[in-house]
């Protein structure tokens, strides 16, 4: 098996082109998050990560975890790595820096993110929770509250979780039925249980803060009467110092498909009485501060799929590299002798695949993140409105294509071992079972199509999806006009896509109010196809941004691919611009041609869907 090399070089590329990561730092908040900074800071992350991180990944996957009367030990050499992770300053590094955050753009942060993910999913899936209990604290608690936890989860002294699923509800959170009852002092009693908590108890921090979803008894039934709850594992003395340990507590843990060193958790709230709870937010606000971590939550989730992509690519290669197997076409080889399995045209066509898809994905969720930035920073209200609708879209389909793409990628690293991706002592089979989770996580990705479709597609009265095709389409046409015949290529296909997705767009939103099962029943493949498309336009603008720095350098494509003495008289080699070229044209021609395929899925409607009555399917 491979060991992780982070991809520093593509994720600057991209965070320079696409992300625009200059005109972020063009403002006061970022000034210090120029590409150079920004290019140290992911050097020195990747090699954290491939050196603390990512040798635990195996290892972990088949110890395990070791539960013992609610006390959680994780595998050896958890604990140290965590221990140096949080004295780098990884955890805070896309915090405010008013609590002892680094203060870097959420692009950046995500970067890191990723090398993170890639190295050991298990592994990061602990300051991936605490990041969105510190959105929601930040957002929703009162100064008090911000004062006491956030130095100390941002630093990552102290983890986070989110608690919002009960055994009877699952993804229906209205009818969850923790109490939340109200004290003298101005605290909360909880009681309830919870499940599927991802590191609801680890020894690896001093203290895990829970925000936990409750009713007070005065509670209207439904989400309206749901109020989130800061309940700390152990209570905070005024002087900053751990007090007694809370009335809550791990029953179990799960035992899943993969992620075997994450802890997933049955959390028990108040056997004793009832577990100390502090208000987030009004009483019966609680959805609005859960969406405030779930919508943080889910791009980093989507990030996952990117991640094993991308780790399960680099393992498929060195495979392909070195395992010799048959005799590929105009193979010229002594007697006896065998390809690598990377001169098959199906394996390549594997590889390829696999890579064009990281790339797109990178350039999504990176720009997503971007989005974000620029919403935070933005002085003019249509500036900010355009970031806030560009996040509010991009976010669903970083998470629900992200992580599709993240288990048929990850299979396909499988299949490039062949039978031996199917032997766990490869290591490729672990991406595959580590992925699973990700398109259920934070909203099945059933959920976060119908949230694209019903929510996202009429944003603005539908100008805001209608701006995005409109830039995709300028985009589309610029390419296709090129001399270049890569890239004209490239703009064809474009073209085909995104007029695929106007066509189901305008469709779907014909029906929203008159056929709203038809909706329901297009809004997967649209989620897909809204994927392949937006994915389609970042790799046309990588190819274009290529393109003009082999210009700029006086190189054709042609010497940039084939003459290994080329030099770069700038940031990027000629043959890093020129494979950035190859596989935005292999995304256009073997990937986006699946666009104009899913717009009858997309406009079939529901009629069929129902023809099998239920006691028959």
């Amino acid at each position: 098996m491979s060991e992780y090399s982070a991809p520093v070089d593509d994720m600057l590329f991209v965070l320079e082109h696409l992300a625009d990561l200059d005109g972020l730092a063009a403002h006061e908040r970022f000034a210090h998050a120029d590409l150079e900074t920004a290019g140290a800071l992911l050097d020195e992350a990747g090699r954290f990560m491939s050196a603390e991180v990512a040798p635990l990944n195996v290892p972990g996957d088949q110890q395990g975890l070791d539960f013992d009367d609610g006390v959680i030990t994780h595998p050896d050499g958890f604990a140290d790595a965590y221990t140096k992770f949080v004295e780098a300053g990884w955890n805070g590094m896309a915090f405010d820096d008013d609590f002892g955050g680094g203060g870097m753009p959420w692009c950046v942060g995500l970067a890191v993110q990723e090398m993170l993910t890639a190295a050991s999913m298990a592994f990061s899936l602990c300051p991936l929770l605490t990041q969105g209990a510190i959105d929601a604290i930040t957002h929703h608690a009162d100064e008090t509250l911000q004062q006491t936890f956030l130095p100390k989860m941002i630093s990552g002294e102290w983890s986070g979780t989110m608690n919002l699923t009960e055994p009877h509800a699952g993804s229906d959170v209205g009818a969850l039925t923790s109490r939340a009852v109200p004290q003298d002092d101005g605290s909360y009693l909880i009681t309830g249980t919870k499940i599927f908590i991802t590191y609801g108890e680890h020894e690896l921090a001093d203290n895990i803060i829970h925000l936990v979803l409750a009713r007070t008894p005065d509670g209207p039934p439904g989400t309206r009467g749901i109020s989130l709850f800061l309940v700390p594992k152990y209570l905070v003395n005024p002087d900053g110092s751990l007090g007694r340990r809370n009335d809550l507590r791990a029953v179990s843990t799960e035992h899943k498909i993969g992620i075997h060193a994450s802890p997933t958790c049955v959390m028990s709230y108040g056997d004793e009485g009832g577990a100390v709870g502090y208000l987030v937010g009004p009483e019966h606000g609680g959805m609005r501060a859960m969406f405030t971590m779930m919508n943080n939550a889910r791009l980093s989730v989507g990030l996952q799929g990117l991640s094993l992509t991308d780790r399960a690519y680099q393992q498929a290669r060195e495979y392909a590299v070195n395992r010799k197997q048959g005799r590929a076409i105009g193979a010229e080889l002594p007697p006896g002798e065998s390809s690598p399995i990377v001169d098959h045209a199906d394996v390549r066509r594997m590889l390829l695949t696999m890579r064009a898809n990281a790339e797109a994905m990178r350039c999504v969720m990176y720009l997503n993140a971007a989005a974000i930035d620029r919403a935070l920073v933005a002085t003019d209200p249509d500036e900010q409105q355009r970031a806030d609708e560009l996040t509010a879209i991009l976010t669903p389909i970083s998470k629900g294509w992200g992580t599709d793409l993240g288990v048929e990628m990850t299979s396909l690293g499988v299949q490039v071992h062949g039978g031996m991706g199917y032997v766990e002592e490869t290591g490729a089979a672990q991406h595959w079972r580590d992925s699973r989770i990700a398109p259920i996580y934070e909203g099945t990705n059933g959920i976060q199509a119908a949230d694209l479709a019903f929510r996202k597609l009429p944003l603005g009265g539908g100008e805001a999806m209608a701006r995005l095709i409109g830039d995709m389409g300028a985009t589309a046409g610029a390419l296709a006009a090129s001399d270049d015949a890569d890239l004209a290529a490239i703009g064809a296909a474009l073209n085909d896509g995104v007029a695929a997705l106007g066509e189901a767009a305008m469709w779907l939103g014909g029906q929203l109010s008159s056929a709203p099962n038809d909706v329901a029943a297009g809004s997967s493949p649209f989620l897909r196809l809204a994927g392949v498309v937006v994915g389609g336009w970042l790799m046309g603008r990588s190819a274009q941004a290529a393109a003009e720095l082999l210009d700029t350098q006086g190189l054709t494509l042609t010497q940039a691919r084939h003459d290994v003495t080329a030099v770069s008289n700038g940031s990027a080699s000629p043959q890093f611009l020129a494979d950035k070229i190859a596989t935005a044209r292999f995304y256009a021609d073997q990937i986006l041609p699946s666009a104009r395929g899913l717009v009858p899925a997309v406009t079939g409607g529901a009629e069929l869907f129902y023809a099998i009555p239920a006691d028959r399917l």
